[in-house]
């Protein structure tokens, strides 16, 4: 009987650390579109005449920083 309940309490273990890695990675990749929507805007706002170049420069910069935390997997191909 014990042997069944370690096996049992492993398995659920493992089920919570790959739903965990799961909702961490659709975090990661929310915040990246969310970022490059960022950017997206501030490029527009500049390319308007009413956006500030150092907005696009940090939103970039917010990207590139997230991109060397987490990698390009958010990034569309």
């Amino acid at each position: 009987m014990a042997g069944f309940l370690d096996r049992a309490k492993e398995q659920a273990q493992r089920g919570l650390a790959q739903g965990k890695q799961k909702y961490d990675d659709v975090q990661t990749q929310r915040t990246g579109g969310e970022l490059l929507k960022k950017l997206g805007a501030a490029y527009y706002a500049e390319r308007r005449g009413s956006g500030d170049p150092a907005a696009t420069q940090r939103a970039l910069e917010a990207v590139e920083s997230h991109i060397v935390t987490h990698g390009d997997g958010f990034l569309p191909r």
